[in-house]
């Protein structure tokens, strides 16, 4: 390049990323991040584990509360500081970038790419099972990742396009469940009526109180997700006023959506039924159509973790940008493509990783470290509110939305995210201790970073 146009390409400001994004898109990335296989499959989970149909509906309506909670809060804090990276900012600026570190080391190894393995292997098995297509089911995992990478890769408009197609159509597919089985699906006999007459048929005892916390455990995963939306704040338009509405919308309608399907299953399959199935949607759209109804929903549950991957794809990168803007990660990670506006590297590494989980075969045993270490910083988020609400003073930030009832619902919140991480680590302590251990390696990790990011400014120097 000559002389010239170097300095006029160094004089040129680096590209920003664009605010494409309205109130539709983000309550659909906020239900897109939520709905994935989880709730056409974790309802026999829980019926195995409490037995009644009152605990049932219970789990599900307090794990849908508790979701409803961290709306409220993350609304709040989105309001304050809508800045890219969402969960990985409030702590950062709340706190330390330590902390901020930690998080986004554990969401790139642990969370969120276990995550999106898991639900690609499960999209692979269905999308085999309709298509007999004569392959392994790592190697269409890995191609939808890929696919999605891609398109993500786009731009943002892009990416959120095809996950908003994505989720309509998740929402037609529950829709359909849920309308068939009431409509169509009979109700089960003898049993079903007489435990939906009773409440509470297991008396109180530690036991109980260990199989409702194991039992919320799938339903707090099939719940968990609504806080990814935050990560994409530097694009959405108005976001102080956006994203708070859209989480908001988004958590309320899943978790109406989350309720019914349970309700038709216990109405269709009956208390025992359901816990005795591992297919629960399907047993109830094969009992309202046959065999066709089992094939329709089986290309539902594949569009929604279709959905879910898209979701994921669209939102995280944006944490490990914010990472590497920071200078916590690889410089060029940071770096937006000049067209799409989009950190088109962060987005390759994430696809990447993905995709060599899901080969490996390591999802599943990744995916049992999520809900420990997502729910500590959960948890975490939450508290910054408070150390938000101090610095920002009588000015609240520029915030238009406030929690209602904080401190105590806020606190009330902390709480039960300590709860559930305590409870996580006695039901599944190997599962848990891995995981710590993966979020502890962080610390010299960040060391190292921050002794490099020293160094290389002493040379610019």
């Amino acid at each position: 390049m000559p002389e010239t146009e170097r300095a006029v390409a160094a004089t040129q400001p680096a590209p920003e990323m664009a605010r494409r994004l309205g109130l539709f898109a983000v309550t659909m990335v906020v239900m897109g991040g939520i709905v994935g296989s989880g709730i056409f499959i974790n309802p026999y989970v829980v019926a195995r584990q409490v037995g009644t149909p009152f605990l049932i509906l219970g789990v599900w309506v307090a794990g849908g509360l508790i979701a409803l909670a961290g709306a409220f809060i993350y609304a709040e804090l989105s309001a304050r500081r809508p800045l890219v990276g969402g969960q990985y900012a409030y702590i950062r600026e709340a706190y330390h970038p330590l902390a901020a570190f930690i998080y986004g080391w554990g969401l790139l190894l642990v969370t969120q790419t276990g995550g999106m393995a898991a639900v690609a292997v499960t999209f692979a098995r269905y999308f085999l099972e309709l298509t007999r297509a004569p392959l392994a089911d790592g190697a269409v995992a890995a191609l939808a990742l890929a696919a999605l990478t891609v398109v993500n890769c786009l731009g943002v408009r892009a990416g959120s396009t095809v996950q908003s197609v994505l989720m309509v159509l998740k929402v037609l597919a529950i829709t359909a469940l849920v309308g068939c089985g009431l409509l169509l699906g009979g109700a089960a006999s003898g049993e079903a009526a007489a435990g939906a007459g009773r409440l509470l048929d297991r008396p109180p005892s530690f036991d109980l109180l260990t199989a409702v916390g194991a039992a919320m455990v799938p339903v707090l995963f099939a719940y968990g997700g609504w806080q990814t939306s935050c990560f994409i704040a530097g694009e959405v338009r108005e976001p102080r006023k956006n994203l708070p509405r859209g989480l908001l919308i988004g958590v309320a309608g899943v978790v109406v959506l989350y309720l019914a399907v349970n309700v038709v299953c216990l109405r269709v399959l009956g208390t025992e039924g359901l816990a005795a199935t591992t297919t629960p949607a399907s047993d109830v759209m094969r009992a309202a159509l046959g065999a066709p109804g089992a094939r329709l929903i089986a290309a539902g549950i594949a569009v929604s973790t279709l959905g879910f991957l898209s979701q994921s794809m669209l939102t995280a990168p944006r944490v490990y940008y914010a990472m590497a803007d920071d200078g916590l990660f690889f410089k060029r990670v940071a770096w937006l493509h000049p067209r799409s506006r989009v950190p088109v590297l962060a987005i390759a590494l994430q696809g990447t990783w993905a995709v060599a989980i899901a080969l490996s075969g390591r999802y599943e045993q990744i995916l049992s470290y999520v809900v420990a270490v997502d729910w500590i910083f959960f948890g975490l988020a939450a508290s910054c509110l408070f150390v938000l609400r101090r610095r920002d003073g009588a000015s609240g930030g520029g915030a238009a939305y406030r929690v209602p009832g904080h401190p105590l619902t806020t606190l009330a919140f902390i709480l039960v995210s300590a709860a559930i991480v305590v409870n996580t680590a006695y039901k599944y302590p190997t599962q848990s201790a891995i995981g710590f251990g993966i979020l502890a390696a962080g610390v010299p990790v960040y060391g190292l970073w921050r002794w490099r990011e020293r160094r290389w400014s002493r040379r610019a120097a």
